[in-house]
């Protein structure tokens, strides 16, 4: 890293053999620049790429290093549950943070990480007295979504934060290049999560800002990929 947080890209994406099988040729594949990023370890285990779905039927057919198994609605323990079933990689699950808070997501972050979740995530509205109450009772991270620069980095830290989730937008790899000229020194090697863009220019800049690893989304995967299915099958039978 440099001293601006800034990983360098001169290093080639090295060719990996793949091995598949015929039935499982359909996985849905991470964009291959994310593995230019420096990743993060969580208990042991490097991550690079991470999904963005709760859509269990993606997440048991992904290459993904981990799953942001987070969602608009209040965090509900049967969701993580069907999502802990069919994951083979690491969950960063959803303990709210905004309507959801204090105690209740702190049980929320006990019950995940009692059912295999190895990091809980929580949104941008959540205050400090919330961080600290889920601190007291995990023994996981705790991951805290940064949205913009409205924000005191420093005291979330101290509070019990362990890494920052960038999701700034169109503004992704700013935010990013902000959050890592705010912790300067005193934290350089923080780790930062950040949503990479549909593009590869856009998953560079992000990773050229400074995040250590990158979400890319799922949205209508199944969708699509049914879609072109029966498209083939219709073709095969037109002979």
């Amino acid at each position: 890293m440099s001293e601006k947080g800034v990983y360098p890209m001169d290093r080639p994406i090295k060719n990996v053999p793949n091995l598949t099988s015929e039935l499982r040729q359909d996985i849905v594949e991470s964009p291959t620049v994310i593995r230019n990023a420096s990743g993060i370890r969580l208990f042991g285990k490097r991550i690079k790429s991470i999904i963005y779905s709760t859509d269990v039927a993606v997440l048991a057919n992904c290459d993904a290093d981990a799953i942001l198994a987070v969602y608009p609605w209040t965090p509900n323990t049967r969701i993580l549950d069907a999502v802990s079933r069919v994951a083979n990689v690491p969950i960063l699950a959803g303990i709210g943070g905004g309507l959801t808070k204090g105690l209740r997501s702190a049980t929320v972050g006990r019950f995940a990480e009692e059912n295999g979740a190895q990091a809980v995530v929580m949104n941008a509205p959540t205050s400090l007295t919330t961080i600290a109450s889920v601190e007291r009772v995990v023994d996981v991270p705790i991951i805290y979504t940064v949205v913009n620069q409205n924000i005191d980095l420093l005291a979330r830290i101290k509070a019990g934060v362990d890494a920052f989730n960038v999701a700034g937008g169109a503004g992704t790899a700013d935010l990013v290049r902000w959050v890592r000229e705010h912790l300067g020194n005193v934290y350089p090697n923080f780790p930062i999560i950040a949503s990479g863009g549909k593009t590869t220019e856009q998953i560079s800049a992000t990773i050229d800002a400074g995040a250590n690893a990158i979400t890319y989304t799922a949205y209508g995967i199944s969708e699509q990929t049914f879609h072109e299915k029966m498209e083939h099958y219709r073709a095969e039978q037109r002979g």
